[in-house]
């Protein structure tokens, strides 16, 4: 299997602009990672990660990805600079049973502080700029939208062309918080085993289960969308669903469901640091291919009132009619 559906950045860099050419500090770094790679010193390259980084994706967790990267794709054997912005270099990077985007990330004391790995491919245009297909939103009761709308200070998923346009919901209460106790366990997150739906009719063409859920504030970067539910419409947009709770998915394969069927019940697995929905629409099924689709609710109630057609951002409160 040559596509690689590795990692997500970790940290998501802020202030970027466009720049001509390839910073010395990023071709020191990005030197480094490649020489460190190929000779298997990992934990070189978890020492040059930041604090934060570090945080993210702890010294075990980077081996199990460099690792399982190294099996599937085989060593570094030629890298070629796509562009360089002010906070991060992107790299076409040629392996040895694979061709990849690597983007490496540095703070401002020269720390790795984000690493995003995908299939390199060439730009196209999306099949559609938005969803035809009315749709509700996939729970019950009211929601609070994290990330959502098309600004990176709206929504961090724009950095990824196939989820440019995703939505994390969480529950909170009437304080701000997402959770009882001291969050420790993953039952004390409000989202934490909540239904989810099928907001509309359509085909299961994925259904991944049985990925463990994490203990919040951990991450799983080995497989990111976690338990998972891809759904097709009749007009070929592909619904994305990510972070179910672990053996809880209630549907299979080719099988075809009605809206308001039950799809599953909300968890934390894949890379998720606590228990939440992820939801998007891509316009093909290959998450490594998809480009991010413009998502419309039909009539819903946002902030206490009623909306029709219309698209959440951030820190807006959200439910059916």
């Amino acid at each position: 299997m040559k596509k690689i559906l590795t990692i997500l950045l970790l940290i998501f860099v802020a202030n970027i602009t466009f720049g001509q050419a390839e910073n010395d500090i990023y071709k020191v770094t990005a030197d480094g990672f490649e020489e460190n790679y190929n000779a298997d010193k990992f934990e070189l390259i978890f020492s040059s990660f930041s604090g934060e980084m570090q945080k993210a994706l702890p010294i075990e967790k980077t081996k199990e990805f460099l690792t399982d990267l190294k099996f599937r794709a085989g060593n570094i054997t030629k890298r070629e600079l796509i562009k360089s912005e002010q906070t991060y270099a992107s790299y076409k990077t040629h392996f040895e049973r694979a061709l990849l985007t690597v983007n490496i990330s540095v703070d401002g004391d020269s720390k790795i502080n984000g690493l995003f790995v995908k299939p390199f491919r060439k730009s196209r245009s999306p099949k559609m700029e938005r969803n035809i297909t009315k749709l509700k939103l996939p729970f019950n009761g009211e929601w609070f939208v994290v990330w959502g709308g098309d600004t990176k200070e709206l929504n961090y998923h724009v950095e990824n062309e196939a989820q440019k346009n995703a939505f994390d919901f969480v529950i909170m209460d009437s304080s701000g918080k997402s959770y009882k106790n001291d969050g420790k366990i993953n039952e004390d997150y409000y989202a934490f085993g909540k239904e989810i739906f099928a907001p509309c009719d359509g085909e299961v063409v994925l259904a991944v289960d049985g990925i463990k859920d994490n203990k919040p504030g951990q991450l799983n970067p080995v497989y990111i969308p976690g338990n998972t539910v891809i759904i097709k419409t009749e007009n070929d947009e592909y619904l994305f669903f990510a972070h179910f709770k672990q053996h809880s998915i209630q549907v299979k394969q080719e099988q075809k469901v009605k809206q308001d069927d039950l799809l599953g019940y909300c968890g934390n697995s894949g890379n998720s640091s606590e228990a939440h929905l992820h939801f998007h629409i891509q316009d093909v099924e290959n998450m490594n291919e998809a480009i991010g689709v413009k998502c419309y609710f039909d009539t819903i109630i946002v902030n206490g009132q009623q909306k029709t057609d219309d698209s959440p951002v951030r820190n807006e409160k959200v439910k059916n009619q």
